[in-house]
C-alpha cells in the first residue's frame, strides 16, 4: 500500500493542487518538475539551460526527501516545448547525470501548464535499501 507525501519538501516550491511525490514500497513516482524556485518564482524566464538546471535541482531535492538520488532514477519522461532545445537539454542532463542515464522518453509538446515553462521532467526511482540494494 502506498502513501502520498503531503508535507513540504525542503528546497522545492509548495505544490498547488498536486503532490511532488508518491511512494509505494521502495518505488517513488515524482510529479513533473518545472523551473520554479522555492518561493514559486520562475527561474530562467527565457533561458532554457537555467530552467533545465532548476528542474534537475528540484528533482534532486524531491528524491533526497525520500532517501534517494538521481542515480536511483529508473525511468524519466521529459517534456520540451521546442525540439531545438534537445541539444541543450542533453548537455545539462549529461553534466548532472554523467554517463549513467536511465531509460527516458522525450516528448515535444505545444505547451506546458504555464506558457513561460520550457521543460518539465517526471521520474520513477527506487529508494536504496539499507544493504545498498534496491529492494526489487
Amino acid at each position: 500500500m502506498g502513501h502520498v507525501v503531503t508535507t513540504a519538501i525542503p528546497g522545492v516550491h509548495e505544490p498547488v493542487g498536486y503532490r511532488h511525490v508518491a511512494r509505494v514500497g521502495t518505488t517513488l513516482y515524482v510529479a513533473g518538475q518545472v523551473a520554479r524556485a522555492v518561493d514559486g518564482s520562475l527561474v530562467g524566464a527565457a533561458d532554457f539551460g537555467a530552467q533545465a538546471r532548476q528542474v534537475f535541482a528540484n528533482l534532486q531535492a524531491v528524491l533526497a526527501s525520500q532517501g534517494a538520488a538521481l542515480a536511483d532514477v529508473v525511468k524519466s519522461t521529459v517534456y520540451l516545448t521546442d525540439a531545438r532545445h534537445i541539444p541543450a537539454f542533453r548537455e545539462v542532463r549529461n553534466s548532472v547525470l554523467g554517463d549513467v542515464l536511465p531509460p527516458s522518453t522525450m516528448v515535444v509538446v505545444q505547451g506546458l501548464a504555464l506558457p513561460e515553462l520550457l521543460i518539465e521532467i517526471e521520474v520513477i526511482a527506487i529508494v536504496p535499501t539499507e544493504d545498498g540494494g534496491t529492494g526489487a
